[in-house]
């Protein structure tokens, strides 16, 4: 499933956007945005096709169909120990949505988030664009245990919120139960909502293992708004499907009211619920397989990258990014992926402020979720190109 037969360069070029295949010059190899090479399983394009062969594409329920709502429930009852009820769980068009939902649902103009620094772009833009004022609190690549009192000290009246990403992308940390559960209550004490972003809770490399906020007791899951999708473990990324789960009927309410699914404004795609469905309740030996070959593949970055003069790549224990410090070159994480594109022919993601805020200056960041042969080929290519600088 995961070999280098497995994927279509063809198709790819024609269908892989957002930095990918589709927008890279001939000859470049984009190891930019995560999003798999591989074709997602066969199960679910199969539910699409029965599910369209009838013809009727009618409207959904507003809140979302209960195969789906039910599937997404039982994930988390089965795998993340949550106590989770359909009822308070509908479909969004993509985990990204979901982040700006809660943003928007929670935040009123001033008012404050808590954002990891580094973390996604999408974290900041969603508390910027609701008017809300987004707080960087570093957690840097690396073993360095969490500053929880510098945490407390950004906590001030305007604060309503804690962004949680866990597993962190881009620096693949899986936070520990006793990290999560600090934060929890320091949510707690200071009444403020914990978005716990989990799209990437399948990823999580031997021996880490991971735990849902909402996992941790019934005070914190009542905090807690768990953001999820299935691009990562699915590569299901344009058929544009996420979820949401309250933690109370409150929550529920006033996300629900948020995403205008009420009316015809907005909504998730009816096919892309057949196919999340299909995904949670078929796909389990597919995405075992695929996480045992992305274990390879993050050995394999951390064995070429660490032998690249100035490079120092910690592995990742989730996600499928290798991100990398490489400061020691004396070069900015612009001028290495301008260096990398240019000569290597290798498309990377620079640890920029608008990528990932100021705490990745002086990193850049690679998916691995290709192929042994064209992620070797990336390698190659980038350890030549910087150690005959």
């Amino acid at each position: 499933m995961f070999q280098q037969r497995s994927i279509n360069l063809d198709i790819l070029k024609k269908r892989a956007f957002n930095l990918r295949w589709a927008t890279v010059p001939e000859g470049v190899i984009p190891l930019t945005a995560a999003d798999p090479d591989f074709p997602s399983a066969p199960e679910i394009a199969e539910a699409i096709i029965r599910f369209t062969k009838d013809r009727y594409l009618s409207y959904g329920p507003p809140e979302g169909s209960s195969d789906f709502k039910e599937a997404v429930a039982r994930y988390f009852s089965v795998k993340r120990n949550v106590k989770a009820m359909p009822e308070f769980i509908f479909p969004v068009d993509s985990a990204a949505f979901g982040i700006y939902l809660t943003c928007k649902a929670f935040l009123d103009a001033g008012e404050e988030a808590i954002i990891f620094d580094p973390v996604d772009f999408l974290f900041r833009y969603s508390v910027e664009a609701v008017g809300g004022v987004a707080v960087p609190f570093a957690i840097p690549a690396g073993d360095d245990g969490i500053e929880y009192e510098k945490l407390k000290g950004l906590i001030n009246p305007k604060t309503r919120m804690i962004c949680l990403c866990n597993p962190l992308n881009p620096t693949g940390k899986v936070f520990t139960r006793e990290e999560l559960l600090r934060i929890g209550e320091i949510a707690c004490e200071y009444n403020l909502i914990i978005l716990s972003d989990e799209i990437w809770s399948d990823i999580v490399y031997t021996p880490y293992r991971y735990t849902s906020m909402a996992s941790l007791s019934e005070e914190i899951a009542k905090q807690t708004v768990t953001v999820t999708g299935y691009s990562k473990s699915y590569g299901l990324a344009g058929l544009r499907i996420g979820a949401v789960m309250a933690g109370n009927q409150a929550s529920y309410d006033r996300l629900f009211l948020a995403s205008l699914h009420g009316s015809t404004i907005h909504g998730a795609n009816v096919i892309s619920q057949v196919a999340a469905t299909a995904a949670l309740n078929e796909c389990d030996y597919w995405l075992d397989n695929f996480i045992a070959h992305l274990q390879k593949m993050r050995d394999l970055c951390d064995r070429e990258l660490n032998q690249t003069n100035g490079f120092q790549c910690i592995p990742p224990q989730g996600c499928y990014v290798a991100f990398t410090n490489i400061t020691a070159t004396g070069k900015s994480s612009m001028e290495i992926y301008q260096l990398l594109m240019d000569q290597a022919k290798v498309a990377v993601v620079p640890g920029a402020k608008q990528w990932f805020g100021e705490g990745a200056e002086g990193f850049i960041r690679m998916s691995f979720a290709t192929s042994e042969h064209i992620l070797g080929e990336a390698l190659h290519r980038i350890k030549n190109t910087v150690n005959s600088l």
